[in-house]
């Protein structure tokens, strides 16, 4: 079998090296997505109930693989760093400490999980079938933990490496794997395999998560400049385990405060019923599909800045970013329309609920609309995170989806008397505004790492 490909990002034209890693990713993400889309498929032949329930259920899960997030994140940043400044035995002993780091995290975050899982799921429901549906699905993921951790930290080091195909083929390998294993345990198979109803669906996951992250552990250890890694270097050292934590924390906050951004959205829309929050967990997924793209682009401009900073080509970071936002824009207007015309269709694949479909579209086109501020925002954590200060990603998540979102639908909900859309509309604010901070963070971390963030590339001379 080929050895996986290895890229030296320091080098050659930065739109190949972004084609090299956004469009497996963008793939991957797709995959990863319609996996999740299957999901709700399923749950939708069960009942509005399900459908609820699996979207309560999966954003108080989100809150346990924050640091997974965080993880990929900073092994991506780290090791990327290291082998940019040519520092290969760093770059391996980084990442024999990330995947231990991974499990332990796990392991303590499932027993956390436990307690604040039902607190938050009782905050944000009401009583009734669909808040048991979303505790019973929360329990089981629980046992997906390392699966989702270590599968995140490997990713962060094989896109070190230049490499975003493993994942993908993980994630497509996982989606068909989901495919069949959904029906299988939901229905069983009659005479012979009983059925475990709604619990399949979070079953299924547990199993084919487990195998994307023994894929990607295997990937890594196959890495040319990862085969003298050795037993003693995933003995926990308390150093090591403190730099990754500098670089994971900061993102992890930032994912946990977006992920209670959506139990505050959740919070707000419980007084509409169930309808709303299965409106919005349909629209959520489907406005993800279109989103991929951008994902990709933005998740490879990490590793792109991040070797080319270790190995201090700070004009090529500029080109880097200043390309991601280029191709994220032509990206994002082609999406907004398609959200717009092809919404009512697209959401009723999944329910024939009206009340359903009501929300979820006025979702999708208030959302359309702020697509590019996303997608700026989105490739900003990953430069911060690249020039290791993901510190300031903490500040702008904090503002605009702790604050900002509170704040903004408060004022359109409570004091204008809105009705869902309200959410909607104070959401977008809080997104803009915080782009405008985040502009201005890039702008002065960049001037003290690069030397400015707006300079103009150096041409040869003659």
């Amino acid at each position: 079998m080929a050895d996986p490909t290895e890229i030296d990002l320091t080098r050659g034209p930065i739109p190949t090296h972004f084609r090299t890693l956004a469009i497996p990713a963008a793939i991957g993400m797709l995959f990863n997505t319609l996996y999740n889309v299957v999901d709700m498929f399923f749950a939708g032949l069960l009942s509005t109930s399900a459908q609820a329930g699996l979207a309560l259920g999966f954003q108080a899960f989100f809150i346990a693989i924050s640091v997974g997030v965080g993880l990929g994140a900073a092994m991506s940043a780290l090791v990327g760093n290291a082998l940019g400044a040519g520092d290969t035995r760093a770059a391996r002993r980084f990442a024999a400490q990330g995947i231990i780091y991974g499990f332990i995290a796990a392991c303590v975050l499932a027993l956390a999980g436990l307690w604040y899982g039902p607190a938050l799921i009782h905050l944000v429901s009401e009583p009734g079938l669909y808040r048991d549906a979303g505790l019973r699905y929360f329990y089981w993921l629980l046992l997906a933990l390392p699966g989702f951790l270590l599968a995140f930290g490997c990713n962060g080091i094989l896109q070190a490496h230049g490499d975003a195909v493993s994942m993908q083929r993980a994630l497509i390998v996982a989606f068909f794997a989901n495919i069949g294993l959904n029906p299988l345990l939901i229905y069983g198979i009659p005479g012979l395999i009983p059925g475990i109803g709604f619990d399949g669906l979070a079953v299924s996951t547990v199993i084919s998560q487990t195998g994307v992250m023994a894929f990607l552990i295997r990937q890594v250890l196959r890495r040319r400049r990862m085969r003298r890694m050795r037993s003693r270097n995933f003995i926990p050292r308390l150093y090591r385990f403190r730099e990754i934590s500098v670089q994971v924390l900061p993102t992890a906050t930032s994912f946990v405060v977006m992920l209670l951004s959506g139990f505050v959205i959740q919070f707000a829309l419980k007084i509409y019923g169930e309808h709303a929050i299965a409106g919005f967990g349909v629209a959520v997924r489907l406005e993800q599909i279109l989103l991929l793209p951008v994902l990709g682009v933005t998740g490879a401009l990490l590793p792109i800045a991040s070797q080319n900073f270790g190995a201090r080509n700070y004009e090529r970071v500029r080109e880097a970013l200043f390309y991601c936002w280029k191709v994220g824009l032509v990206m994002t207007a082609i999406a907004a329309p398609i959200l717009w015309i092809f919404g009512r269709f697209l959401l009723g694949l999944f329910t024939d609920d009206p009340e359903v479909t009501r929300v979820g579209l006025s979702y999708l086109r208030v959302d359309s609309l702020i697509l590019p501020f996303y997608m700026m925002l989105f490739s900003i954590n990953s430069l911060l995170q690249a020039l290791k200060r993901p510190i300031w990603t903490v500040w702008i998540s904090l503002y605009r989806q702790g604050f900002g979102v509170v704040f903004f639908v408060w004022i359109f909900i409570g004091v204008l008397g809105f009705n869902e859309i309200g959410v909607w509309f104070g959401t977008a604010c809080a997104v803009i505004t915080g782009w405008m901070i985040g502009l201005l963070v890039a702008s002065y971390v960049a001037q003290k790492e690069l030397g400015g963030l707006w300079l103009r590339p150096r041409t040869d001379p003659g």
